[in-house]
């Protein structure tokens, strides 16, 4: 399984209509996306991966990420490997451990805690299952130099999310020379700032009262103001809001910084899949 190049992460693909879902990513496939990423909160996620893998021939599908607190490791592992043996490796396990608040939500109070131990702890599952997730097959959701040496010893690599080019460097001196690094991109894909900043701010703004996120942002030097008022330097780092040629060079700057492959996700004013945006990147990214 080679990864290179960019992909397309994309909510829609696992929570919208299946067979739009399905038509989308054939189209995708046939634009020369390397990949299709998804979310997961729980639920029939390996059915939503089949359904993007029996749709693609060539495009690597990937969860970004399983929550592992939703799934069970040997039943993970065995789905994994159904589908891998139906559709010939082309199935990358994004792995996380989510955040504190949606846990202790959505499970029970307390659920979430020693999220460290708990990654390992899965990852120990899908090794002694049978048969096992190879550990070529799987890439962990880190931020973090723990959960980056956990991505650099356990998996292939890591795939951050909701990061700059700047972490991207930080992730890569962490990780050496030899994993792969997929940090996610988010994209407004405008002419005017002041509308894309209208798209951008209420996307970012919950993700900030996630502590991971949150901690991250810290560490890259941003301030609590910066985070409480969503400041235009906070979202400029993490949101690429522009045409064609601004997204295409944030992506190059993730992939100076060490980035192996970049997945881009696209952001629009409505509730649907941004397919007009992707037909419109392709020939800036995939060139």
């Amino acid at each position: 399984m080679d990864l290179g190049g960019v992909g397309i992460w994309n909510a829609h693909l696992r929570f919208g209509d299946p067979a739009a879902a399905a038509e989308a990513a054939a189209e995708l496939d046939e634009l020369g996306y390397e990949a299709i990423w998804i979310p997961d909160v729980g639920g029939p996620v390996f059915d939503a991966l089949e359904n993007l893998l029996g749709a693609t021939r060539r495009a690597v599908v990937a969860t970004g990420i399983l929550n592992l607190w939703m799934h069970d490791p040997a039943d993970v592992a065995a789905a994994r490997a159904a589908l891998d043996e139906k559709f010939g490796g082309r199935l990358l396990l994004g792995i996380g451990v989510s955040h504190a608040p949606l846990i202790d939500q959505i499970k029970e109070p307390g659920r979430y805690r020693a999220p460290l131990r708990a990654m390992t702890s899965f990852l120990d599952g899908i090794d002694a299952a049978t048969p096992p997730v190879p550990v070529a097959d799987r890439v962990l959701a880190a931020l973090g130099p723990k959960m980056l040496e956990l991505a650099r010893t356990r998996a292939r690599g890591a795939h951050p999310y909701l990061v700059s080019p700047e972490h991207t460097a930080i992730a890569r001196e962490a990780l050496g020379a030899g994993p792969l690094l997929a940090p996610e991109q988010t994209v407004v894909l405008t002419d005017d700032r002041v509308a894309g900043l209208e798209i951008a701010r209420p996307f970012l703004t919950p993700y900030l009262q996630l502590p991971n996120y949150a901690n991250n942002l810290r560490r890259l030097g941003f301030t609590d103001d910066d985070l409480f008022s969503v400041t235009d330097r906070l979202v400029d780092a993490t949101i690429v809001i522009g045409d064609e040629a601004a997204i295409a060079r944030r992506v190059a700057e993730h992939h100076a910084a060490g980035a192996d492959h970049v997945c881009v996700q696209v952001l629009t004013a409505g509730d649907s899949l941004p397919r007009d945006e992707w037909r419109r990147l392709a020939p800036a990214l995939l060139t």
